[in-house]
Order: structure tokens, then C-alpha cells, then sequence
């Protein structure tokens, strides 16, 4: 089953940001646009270079009213631990999400339950708790914090325009579509 366009399931949890931990619910998504980004796991390989991505493009997302919210099935303490001795990690000033007991994990439905680790799990989040983007890869296969920008500001315009969608490719400021009869097999 799909979760576009689902809202997001209950849950509660600790997170590390900026030398602090401090605890959320699924409310605390609610109001804002939001990225939850899952990862398998603290202390890895591909992992870091994706946060640091994230780090490195968070201004940008700032600017547009998301925050960002990673979540592996860590724990705070690790996230702590991880953001002290890494400098890729180290960059982050978005919120790290514990998930030992895998609920959030679960509730997004990537939770690989045999390893209890996540598996690499996009989802956009929109101010009403609804689901808009889902992405999931493999394991080895790293995210591009630029793209995921640029879903963002599409999902944003489309929210902002009903009536209109964005083609492939839609960078903002760009023409976008109005479905319509006459649109029919123009494309």
C-alpha cells in the first residue's frame, strides 16, 4: 500500500540537535513542511556523506519552511556520540532522531526487521502531516541533497497551485502543466 498522500502515524522520541536532546512526536512534524530521511545506521559508510549532503544544503531548506529530520534506529546518545567525533557529522545542525525500538521506522515502513536497522527512506511531509514523497534505495545507493531540494520546491508549488502539476525536470520559476482535455496528447 502506498503512504502518498497518507498522514503520519503516531510516535514519540528523543533527538540530538545543537549539543541538546529534546523529545518530538509525530505533532512536532505538523505545521511545517518536513524530510524525514531514514539510514541504517550511526558510525557506517555511505551514511555520512548523505547527512553532510543534508548539512551542507540545510540553509536552503531553512529558507524554505522545512526541516529536516534523520532518523536511524540509533539511539540520541549515539547520534551525540557520532556528531562529536565526526567532522562530516559533525556539520549537522538539523534534529538526529532516535529510533531504537524502530516504531517511527515501522510507521514509515522501512524498518528491515531481521537487521533492525532502516533502510535508506526519503519522505516529504507536508504542514497538514500528509505524506506528498516517498523514496526508497538500496543500501549502497547514496541521496542527492540537491534533488531532494528540488522535489521539495515542486511539491510546495504544486500545494500552492492546485490545478497545475510540475513536469520532469521542474526547476522553480519554470512553466509547469495545467491538466486539461485539450492538454491531451499534446505532450
Amino acid at each position: 500500500m502506498s503512504l502518498i498522500d497518507t498522514e503520519i502515524k503516531p510516535f514519540k522520541a528523543t533527538a540530538y540537535q545543537n549539543g541538546k536532546f529534546f523529545d518530538l512526536t509525530e505533532a512536532t512534524l505538523k505545521g511545517k513542511w518536513s524530510v524525514v530521511f531514514f539510514y541504517p545506521a550511526d558510525f557506517t559508510f555511505v551514511c555520512p556523506t548523505e547527512l553532510e549532503d543534508l548539512a551542507d544544503n540545510y540553509a536552503a531548506f531553512k529558507k524554505l519552511g522545512v526541516e529536516i529530520y534523520s532518523v536511524s534506529t540509533d539511539t540520541h546518545f549515539s547520534h551525540k556520540a557520532w556528531h562529536d567525533t565526526s567532522p562530516a557529522i559533525g556539520k549537522i545542525q538539523y534534529p538526529m532522531v532516535g529510533d531504537p525500538t524502530g516504531t517511527i521506522s515501522r510507521n514509515f515502513d522501512v524498518l528491515i526487521e531481521e537487521a533492525g536497522l532502516a533502510d535508506r527512506g526519503t519522505f516529504v511531509v507536508d504542514p497538514q502531516g500528509k505524506i506528498q514523497i516517498v523514496e526508497i534505495t538500496a543500501g549502497g545507493i547514496g541521496r542527492d541533497a540537491q534533488e531532494l531540494l528540488r522535489k521539495v520546491k515542486a511539491a510546495q508549488y504544486v500545494a500552492a497551485h492546485p490545478g497545475e502539476v510540475c513536469p520532469a525536470k521542474w526547476q522553480e520559476g519554470e512553466q509547469t502543466l495545467a491538466p486539461s482535455l485539450e492538454l491531451v496528447g499534446k505532450i
